[in-house]
């Protein structure tokens, strides 16, 4: 069952509606739905009737989508405190991809119309959508950008320097997904992505241990990814 007194305080803590007041928050928990989906389970299919967006409370979900040949191509790993569908949710077309849940998960699901008349009512979390919608744009360039003008080894080398950043700037990272859900994410194949491991690795870049990945030489990591490194 939803809390709606622990939901009113933990709403302000995700970028979207970070710094809304107290009269702005108690109607976005009055129509916020708690939705609860098993490891596996789907959210919602590509091109069905978009019903309104996502925040994840707990768990682990994964955005994609697949070609006509069945190649998949995620789009976006999202844990707590992110959002996704927002863009359905405003212009009432259809999801553009897919999304499942990679672990027991809990969303925080708001109705498109219910959140429409929020925001004619309220323009500072329109606001909030804005600052959403350009954060995800950018997002959206930058995969464009990786996808076509670098090569696997170098895509890599950026995903490695960006769970570092992610983190808390540790050299040794782990890595968040499995080797197939990251290969899907950087575009390319399991046997590319392991061909890219050992390339890093044979080059003195990085040092494997199962899903643990030391970054032996970050200025050379960020050089090869194109990235720069402070």
């Amino acid at each position: 069952m939803l809390n709606k007194t622990e939901l009113g305080s933990w709403l302000p803590t995700t970028l979207i509606f970070k710094g809304l007041s107290l009269e702005q928050l108690i109607p976005l928990v009055e129509i916020a739905q708690l939705q609860k989906f098993q490891k596996g389970e789907m959210i919602f299919l590509q091109d069905s009737p978009a019903t309104g967006f996502f925040m994840v409370q707990t768990g682990r979900v994964k955005v994609f989508k697949m070609a006509s040949n069945g190649k998949e191509q995620i789009l976006h790993l999202l844990g707590k405190r992110d959002y996704f569908a927002e863009v359905p949710a405003l212009d009432g077309k259809a999801f553009p991809a897919s999304a499942i849940a990679l672990v027991y998960t809990e969303l925080i699901f708001f109705p498109r119309l219910a959140f429409l008349d929020l925001l004619h009512q309220y323009p500072a979390i329109a606001i909030g959508m804005l600052m959403s919608l350009a954060t995800h744009s950018r997002k959206l360039v930058h995969m464009v950008e990786e996808l076509s003008c670098r090569d696997v080894p170098q895509r890599l080398a950026s995903y490695l320097l960006g769970l570092r950043d992610r983190g808390n700037g540790a050299n040794v990272v782990t890595l968040d997904v499995t080797k197939t859900q990251l290969a899907a994410t950087l575009g390319t194949i399991p046997a590319t992505l392991s061909r890219a491991f050992y390339r890093l690795s044979s080059e003195g870049l990085i040092a494997i241990a199962g899903s643990q990945i030391e970054l032996l030489d970050l200025r050379s990591l960020a050089r090869y990814s194109n990235a720069s490194f402070n």
